[in-house]
């Protein structure tokens, strides 16, 4: 059965850990499709159609704990801009890095 109980255990046991470069802890996941739904929706459609803004809202949404203390997932633009704001740039880069995926090495022999 689906409970919600099971649901958070579920998630809690599928969440990587990335360490940034201020020696925060960064519990993170990556988003479902009814996840990415739901920022499409906090985001409004201009926001939902700038793929530069959404890839970053999608980097901090995906951060689901701050040195073991559990955060929000982001409901509206204030909130996924405030998560970016508490991130900053070493969190961000660090989610990215971890959640980017691998690149093929035939594209890195090349320099692309």
């Amino acid at each position: 059965m689906d409970t919600p109980s099971a649901r958070l255990i579920a998630a809690a046991q599928a969440a990587d850990e990335v360490t940034d470069a201020r020696g925060r802890r960064l519990s993170l996941r990556r988003l479902t499709a009814l996840d990415k739904l739901r920022l499409f929706e906090a985001a409004g459609p201009a926001l939902a159609a700038n793929d530069r803004w959404l890839g970053m809202a999608v980097l901090a949404c995906s951060v689901t704990a701050i040195d073991d203390i559990p955060v929000p997932a982001p409901a509206s633009k204030a909130m996924i801009e405030a998560m970016v704001q508490r991130l900053g740039d070493d969190g961000i880069a660090a989610v990215s890095a971890h959640l980017a995926p691998d690149r093929p090495a035939e594209a890195d022999a090349a320099g692309n």
